[in-house]
């Protein structure tokens, strides 16, 4: 798949990335990494999250493949 100019997409992508896909702030998506909501792997300072993880999550709508519900924490924006 490729994008508007032709160039295919990144494995990972940025939080900027993600917040316009959500439609939110960056510090709302921040606070979804840290709170678990989002799937990433924090690498010191940075976040990094893969296309695949988080096309899934958003498949999914964020559920886990968990049997059962569970509550979801509310996002929290420190």
């Amino acid at each position: 798949m490729s994008d508007e100019n032709g160039n295919r997409p990144s494995n990972r992508m940025s939080v900027d990335e993600i917040a316009r896909r959500l439609d939110i702030g960056r510090l709302a998506v921040y606070a979804m990494l840290e709170q678990g909501i989002l799937p990433g792997i924090r690498l010191g300072r940075r976040w990094i999250v893969t296309r695949h993880a988080y096309e899934e999550w958003e498949r999914t709508c964020g559920t886990r493949s968990n049997p059962g519900l569970q509550n979801e924490p509310e996002v929290r924006v420190h």
